[in-house]
């Protein structure tokens, strides 16, 4: 018999059901064999009766019998199996701990290679064998070793999950779909997985093109960040440049101060060096006439005394020193004028460097234009839209949400939510303005005061005071006489700056204010005053010719 299967194949002990090696195999009238178990389960469950492969019709359920030779066969065959798999097992690995064993092996569980899907089963190498020779196995689904097989069986009917109810979202196998699913939409998992898998890719897809926008955008934060660091790095350069300039021409200052006293100190001192040169030669002659006197005085010689006395009554030349006096040299004023030396000079630097900074901001020009829908019926606006100035007569015009009514104001056409921008307003020949930028839901309907937290950053001119709108009103100690005056807004730093163009000076700053919706630019010509205040605000073209 061992001779006998050994010219046998593998597909020839498998069950046509099951798909594996017979078990109790018996013989129905057409001719098959079958598992006792596996005909007996498909006989239980499909009526009217039928041999599965060949689809013969029985008129009662066939009595079944053990093909005594069939299970003899598989016997042998089983024997030789385990022969082969016990030879080859020393060739082989037992499974360790966190692998999957091989669900065949008797004794040592050797590591397995691949788990059927349909037979539920995970191999070794011995046992895969017929899985990859015998046609009918050759059918069955391989995949890497897995442990829970049993997830993939009906808990129900113990059947293969082969189906996906659409209507449920769940897993089912055949007989579920003839009883408690026969109603629902069901498919074969292989077209469910297709389906899910053209999901899995197009949302992969989806993905990766999130990745990249986050890498491009991460590029961009990288490349701000560096621009950033690349400006912080000029900036500083640039200030250590100035105050090294400015520590320069204060230690000057100093030093030419210090040497201007001490030129007084050390003529002052030569002349005292004269004087007393003078009088210790007067004294030292004195004091020597002083002891010849003495000494003549002093003489018993009558002759001797009166010869000596007509040299001796002479006194010697010396010098009047009642007018003679030092005086201390004044320094009243040396420092103060000294200090106007040195803020003079300052200014000349901080001139240069408020043209450099002017120049700066005025890179981020931006073109504005008035918008008439917004302009308070009193103002009259230039077809171009760059000039307005107050009327004598109130227009009819619709009052439209966004029109000024009482206050004689109009925004730009342009709004700004991010970055920097700047233009400029020529000024000239009008005696009261009032320039700035205004929050789009700025109060268009009442006459509000000016500031920041109504939403408005203005600088104005008002009975020749000039007035920077902040929290609270800044009077500027200074009046300045530009004819043009330049606005500079940073929308994240919450920064509005205002420049006199003509000096390249910088008039006021609002800072650190938080911005958080749009702003345009602002505009109020003041009244007519009698033709006093008739010349218009002009938005001029930025020239850097500073």
């Amino acid at each position: 018999m061992s001779a006998a299967s050994c010219l046998l194949s593998e597909d020839q002990f498998l069950c046509s059901i099951c798909l594996d090696v017979f078990t109790d195999p018996v013989t129905i009238p057409c001719g098959h064999n079958f598992c006792k178990t596996c005909i007996t389960q498909y006989w239980e469950d499909n009526f009217p009766y039928q041999c599965p492969l060949c689809k013969k019709l029985f008129e009662t359920r066939p009595e079944l019998h053990i093909n005594t030779f069939i299970s003899e066969m598989v016997a042998q065959f089983r024997r030789d199996a385990q022969q082969k798999a016990s030879s080859s097992s020393s060739e082989q690995q037992a499974a360790k701990l966190g692998e999957v064993p091989c669900d065949v092996c008797t004794g040592t569980k050797l590591k397995a290679l691949k788990s059927c899907l349909v037979c539920l089963t995970s191999y070794c190498h011995t046992h895969l064998e017929p899985h990859l020779s015998a046609s009918r196995l050759k059918r069955h689904q391989l995949i890497d070793p897995e442990e829970n097989l049993e997830g993939r069986t009906c808990m129900k009917h113990d059947k293969h999950l082969e189906l996906f109810c659409k209507t449920d979202q769940t897993f089912i196998c055949m007989l579920c779909s003839v009883k408690d699913h026969k109603t629902h939409e069901f498919v074969p998992l292989r077209e469910e997985y297709e389906g899910k898998k053209a999901e899995l890719g197009k949302t992969e897809a989806e993905i990766q093109q999130m990745i990249q926008k986050r890498r491009l955008k991460l590029e961009e934060i990288k490349e701000s960040v560096k621009m950033s660091k690349d400006a912080a790095d000029k900036e500083k350069a640039e200030g250590v440049q100035v105050f090294t300039a400015l520590k320069k021409s204060v230690d000057r200052g100093l030093n030419e101060l210090i040497k201007q006293i001490e030129d007084k100190q050390e003529t002052t001192e030569k002349q005292a060096e004269g004087f007393i040169k003078d009088l210790e030669q007067e004294i030292s002659e004195l004091m020597k006439r002083s002891s010849e006197v003495e000494q003549l005085s002093r003489s018993k010689d009558h002759l001797h005394l009166l010869q000596s006395f007509s040299s001796l009554k002479d006194a010697p030349p010396t010098k009047d020193w009642t007018e003679v006096s030092i005086h201390p040299p004044s320094y009243e004023g040396t420092v103060v004028k000294a200090v106007d030396q040195l803020k003079e000079t300052l200014r000349k630097d901080m001139k240069k460097l408020f043209e450099a900074e002017l120049k700066r901001v005025q890179q981020y020009a931006v073109d504005v234009t008035l918008d008439p829908d917004t302009a308070n019926p009193q103002l009259i606006l230039s077809d171009d839209g760059k000039q307005v100035h107050c009327g004598d007569e109130l227009k009819k015009l619709p009052d439209k949400p966004e029109r000024f009514s009482k206050r004689l104001g109009v925004l730009g056409n342009q709004s700004f939510s991010s970055g920097r921008f700047y233009f400029e307003v020529q000024v000239k020949e009008k005696s009261s303005w009032l320039l700035g930028v205004a929050a789009e839901s700025v109060n268009r309907k009442d006459d509000i005061t000016p500031s920041p937290e109504n939403g408005l950053c203005t600088l104005a001119l008002y009975e020749n005071v000039h007035v920077a709108f902040d929290d609270p009103q800044v009077l500027l100690p200074q009046p300045f006489g530009s004819e043009k005056v330049g606005v500079f807004v940073d929308y994240e730093e919450g920064l509005v700056s205002f420049y006199d163009v003509g000096d390249a000076a910088l008039i006021y700053s609002f800072t650190d204010w938080s911005f958080t919706e749009k702003l345009h630019p602002f505009f109020y010509p003041g009244g007519n005053d009698d033709g006093k205040n008739s010349a218009p605000l002009i938005i001029c073209p930025v020239s850097q010719s500073v």
